[in-house]
This record gives structure tokens, sequence and C-alpha cells, in this order.
């Protein structure tokens, strides 16, 4: 941080006035609230990704469906078009992985606000005199009273409806997707890493989807969810109800603009309910669209983050229209785990009903 010249003498990492954090549920369900352009990076980029693929060293997918990781170029160097190209294979690839990178927060900002609105959330600790690139530090969190440990990190991967807490991010979950706007890519930059353990996993929509009996597809597409945010608030004319969370309705399959793919967008952490049905009827389908991606290993990608050069960090970009992802608390917080993370807001979710799948659009087989 002192080397990209972040002042850290008044603590790190900066935590918001909480003055000014929104307390009652319509100020906070207002932050955001309109259309704001959003122009999709990828869209329009050389599918064949010369410019980016002709610059690297190497190009490796990790698994059939999901990752991707690119070696010999530094994201800091990128031109636009590169940029644009890269935009394009995070939504086909779902995540794309960058080692040894010298990486400033100040560049991966840049980055994320090159690709979209940048989020800046009132709530979470930043990089001093950069909101929007949030730190995300667990040590920090124990400190300030956050209970994790290897007995409890995993239990918010059991049950629906939020029905057990998310302790550290080990949860299953797709970022910010209760917003007007949803999260569109994710940049993770991890600059300080375990030995051991500390992954993370991320499973692809796409591939959920086309797990999905065609009967099951056609009565999914069109359908609407509610989903919710991460923190409560008070709503202002029953303040003693308790927390309440924001809610908004998006559609349960969406498409991926860049792609034009269609992608289950559910998560166990968020998606609250299906409209249309009954509570039931929705937990029991919930329960199981959940399982789906969680459950079927050849529609994921786990990745190690150690660079292969000391001193250097990694960085993951990720497209939250199209995956899922989780950490990995195996370290137990013996080692230092921390980076900085910026997520650019994409489009509103919609539902295109003339847009194909992955596999059917790729001409794959879609046997039952």
């Amino acid at each position: 941080m002192i080397d990209a010249g972040i002042d850290i003498s008044k603590g790190y990492p900066e935590v918001p006035d909480y003055n000014k954090v929104p307390i009652y549920l319509d100020e906070a369900f207002s932050i955001r609230n309109e259309d704001y352009p959003y122009i999709e990076r990828g869209k329009h980029a050389d599918p064949e990704k010369k410019a980016l693929f002709g610059a690297a060293k190497e190009v490796i997918d990790l698994t059939k469906h999901i990752g991707t990781e690119i070696v010999g170029l530094q994201l800091a160097d990128l031109t636009d078009q590169q940029k644009d190209e890269l935009a394009l294979l995070i939504a086909e690839r779902g995540v794309v992985f960058f080692r040894d990178q010298k990486l400033s927060p100040q560049k991966q900002w840049d980055l994320g606000d090159y690709w979209g609105q940048i989020e800046k959330h009132a709530q979470v600790q930043h990089v001093p005199g950069l909101k929007g690139n949030t730190v995300i530090w667990n040590d920090y969190r124990a400190k300030k009273g956050m209970n994790l440990t290897f007995k409890n990190a995993n239990y918010c991967n059991f049950g629906t409806g939020n029905k057990f807490p998310d302790r550290g991010n080990q949860v299953w979950h797709s970022d910010l997707c209760h917003e007007h706007q949803t999260a569109g890519y994710t940049h993770l930059h991890l600059d300080a890493i375990p030995s051991v353990g500390g992954d993370t996993l991320w499973a692809s929509g796409y591939a959920a989807y086309d797990k999905l009996s065609e009967e099951m597809k056609k009565f999914l597409d069109g359908k609407q969810g509610v989903y919710c945010s991460a923190h409560g608030y008070l709503d202002r004319n029953d303040p003693f109800a308790g927390p309440k969370k924001i809610e908004r309705v998006h559609p349960l399959i969406r498409t991926n603009p860049a792609t034009g793919w269609k992608s289950l967008f559910v998560n166990r952490n968020m998606t609250v309910r299906i409209l249309g049905l009954s509570p039931v009827e929705s937990d029991i389908i919930l329960g199981y669209l959940y399982d789906v991606y969680e459950k079927n290993a050849d529609i994921q990608v786990r990745f190690n983050w150690k660079p292969s050069k000391e001193g250097y960090g990694t960085s993951a970009i990720w497209d939250n229209r199209v995956t899922q992802h989780r950490s990995i608390w195996d370290h137990e917080g013996e080692e230092l785990r921390h980076g900085t993370r910026v997520t650019s807001l994409a489009e509103i979710p919609y539902f295109d009903p003339d847009s194909k799948s992955q596999r059917e659009d790729l001409g794959l087989p879609l046997d039952e």
C-alpha cells in the first residue's frame, strides 16, 4: 500500500463514517435505485481475442466448462482493446486468473471503472481514500467480532432462505444480486496468500442451466425471483420489528448480453423465493437449483491463489451474472490472507426468450 502511495497513517483499512451509513430500509433502497448507463465492453470485442491472446505467453483452460488462466500479461498494462476482449473471455469462461501481478489499488480501481459503475458499499471497510476498493481480510473481521471457526465455517451452506448466517464468505453466492443493476465483473486481487489453503471455488451458471431437464428449463424460463441484500435495515414505520433486507425482483434465468447465453441466476445466500409459487414449492425448487450449482463438480473450478513469484499477487476476475463462488477457510487464520476487491455493476437483469443456452449455441448434445 505504501509503494502505491496509499496513506495508511490514519489506520488501515479505512472504516466508513457510521454517521453516513444508512439505518433505514427506504434510504438504503434508494441508493443506486435509478437506471445508470451501462456499456457491455465484451459485446463487440473480437471473438478470437487476438490482441489479448497474442500478447500472452500462455492461455490455459483449467476445466472444460469454467476457469481460464492467462500467463505473461500485466493487468495494469492492458490496452482498451485487450480489456474489451478480456471482458468477453470472462463472460464466456466465467472466471479468468492472472498470477504474478504487480497491481496497485488505483490500477485495479481504474480497470473496474472501465467495465462499469463501481459499487461503493456504505458499510464495508476499504482502501484509504479509495471507496469502492473493498478490503478482503477475514483476520480484521475476526478482530471486530466475527465468530468464524473450523466447526461453523460452512453452516451457511446447509438449508435454504438464509437459515444459517454466512461467516467470511464461505457460502455459495453471487455478489450484489439485490441491486437495481446487479454486479457484473468482480476483480479480487490477493497480495497475501497462505502457503497452503485459502482456495476459492466458482461454478458456472451456463452449465448449471444446461444440467436441467428441458421441461425444467421451460418451467423456469421467464420466472422471476426475489433477491435480498446481505445487510439488514430498520423499517422506518416499524423500527421495533427488527432488521429487514432490501429485496428486488429479477429473472431466475437471465441472458448475458456479451455472449447471448442463458444462465441460472440463483444462489443460496440471497435468493429468497420464486414469485408465483407457494413458499413450500419455492423452497423445494430453490433447494434443488442450489444443489445443481453446488453438487456438480464437473461445472466447478477450484483455484489456489499462490503466485509463482515471491512478492507478487494474484488476480481473479469473474462475471457474477453467470457464476457463483465461495471461499474456503481451511487455513483457519494461521497465515495471512489479504486482498482488495472492485466490483463493476452491470445491466438491469433481463431474460431474452430468443436467447440460447451455452450448449445449444455451441452445438453440444442436450441429452437427458
